[in-house]
């Protein structure tokens, strides 16, 4: 049995103990985390453990099959789900295939501005973000300056679980390096918010210049022991080491060609993430992770390796000099704002006129938006790489789209292992390099949809 806090004291012993009063069926609970890397682990043990039922979850994506939000969904005791990206849980994607979970899925940084607003009192907000897309189907629109804005509401949460780095007893808190990612939103739009911390100090112990949620947003806080920090997938290069030959290599090093010394760039995951490895010697380039991290490489060796910088869970990180950490809304603010010059992004399918389809296929595969929606909408330029066709040998570049759109119009070139195209204004495309053992005619007959010729005699495709 627990002991009734003290109203002043917003301590407590442990994750039980914090959620002790608040518990009941059909409850909205927020949590933050990016992938596995800043969730409140404890507390969410704590609420499976309790064997609360009908909740609605909302947070970035739901963890893996047994860490994190998952370990919720294997106990059947969530109904709903709001989330940006499924990832690699893939018993949240059986369970919305099978008719099991309600599921909303928010792009990205619409979340993250979701849940910043519902804590700033903000009941709604336009964004560009989905446009035209069926994530905004049913939503009012209108026009700014020539371009289709989507109405967004704002979130708000019954609970709302955190995880810091450190806090003190008054509730201010400090989070690590990527682990801030949606921990700072969530921590305001709940009606309750509890913080797990790593350590916990006395008031005063913390410089105020560096907290980066106030204690005013925390009600109750506890110290946490044992925490895993797992990683969804390890990814790593030994120092030196080439990076092996093959399709996927080829299009990121073709890729790695649009990269411009002094330029701001977002990777996607895949293929995109290859791209890093094919960056020029001496090129001055800023990579700007969507939760939140601006200035980063690839990891030099596998000893370097820190779980709380890795991004999603998809690759291994390390910051470098001028490097600096924000949260997830801040990250979007970048890219909806158009401070970034370049997003490589990969795709299922490409229409000639630029629409893009990248995260579901209906009755088969729910990946979720994740930050793509937002990347299309907002930065100078979109890049797709992918494989010319798909593991049926259909073509992957068509007339029209036939899966659901990430963004419509929004491609300016596409990288295949086979050609170079870039969309037209206004639509069409342009086959700007063929790669040097194919024939005009075979591309042709693996292209969904007819282009213009006009070949730039500087494409490089050697290796």
């Amino acid at each position: 049995m627990h002991t009734a806090p003290d109203p002043l004291n917003k301590v407590h012993p442990d994750a039980a103990s914090a959620l002790a009063g608040l518990l009941r069926d059909n409850l909205t609970v927020a949590a933050g985390g990016f992938g596995l890397c800043g969730i409140p682990e404890k507390l969410i043990a704590a609420l499976r453990d309790s064997g609360v039922q009908g909740l609605t979850l909302v947070g970035n994506n739901a963890g893996v099959d047994d860490f994190g939000m998952g370990l919720l969904l294997k106990t059947r005791q969530v109904r709903r789900v709001l989330a940006s990206y499924v990832g690699e849980n893939r018993e949240f994607e059986r369970q919305v295939l099978a008719g099991e979970l309600a599921l909303e899925l928010v792009p990205q940084g619409t979340l993250a501005e979701r849940l910043r607003a519902g804590g700033a009192g903000i009941p709604a907000f336009f964004t560009r973000t989905a446009a035209g897309t069926k994530l905004a189907e049913g939503k009012e629109t209108r026009i700014f300056d020539g371009r289709e804005y989507v109405l967004e509401s704002a979130i708000h949460a019954d609970i709302s679980l955190v995880k810091a780095w450190k806090g003190d007893r008054s509730g201010n808190l400090i989070f690590r390096k990527t682990a801030r990612n949606f921990n700072p939103m969530i921590a305001t739009c709940g009606k309750v918010t509890i913080a797990e911390v790593e350590e916990l100090v006395e008031i005063g112990e913390l410089d105020p210049d560096q907290i980066h949620t106030p204690g005013i947003y925390v009600d109750r806080i506890f110290r946490g022991t044992a925490y895993e920090k797992r990683i969804e997938i390890r990814t790593v290069s030994g120092a030196g080491a080439k990076p092996a030959s093959g399709t996927r290599d080829q299009i990121a090093r073709r890729a790695a060609q649009e990269l411009r010394d002094g330029s701001y760039v977002n990777l996607g995951i895949g293929i995109p993430t290859l791209v890093a490895n094919f960056i020029p010697p001496g090129m001055n380039v800023t990579l700007q992770s969507e939760n939140g991290l601006l200035g980063i490489g690839p990891f030099p060796s596998e000893d370097l390796v820190d779980p709380d910088l890795i991004n999603a869970g998809k690759q291994t990180i390390s910051t470098i000099p001028g490097s600096c950490f924000f949260s997830s809304a801040d990250s979007f603010a970048m890219i909806r704002g158009g401070h970034i010059n370049l997003s490589i992004l990969g795709a299922l399918e490409v229409a000639a006129n630029g629409d893009l389809s990248n995260w579901m296929v209906p009755g088969k595969m729910v990946k979720g938006p994740g930050g793509a929606m937002d990347l299309v909408a907002g930065v100078q330029r979109v890049v797709v790489v992918m494989e010319h066709c798909a593991r049926d040998g259909s073509p992957k570049i068509l007339e029209h789209c036939s899966l659901p759109v990430t963004g419509r119009g929004v491609v300016d070139r596409i990288i295949t292992e086979l050609a170079v195209f870039d969309v037209k204004p206004g639509g069409g495309l342009v086959l700007r390099e063929l790669h040097d053992e194919l024939s005009l005619e075979d591309l042709r007959a693996r292209t969904g949809c007819r282009f213009d010729v006009s070949l730039d005699p500087k494409g490089d495709w050697k290796e």
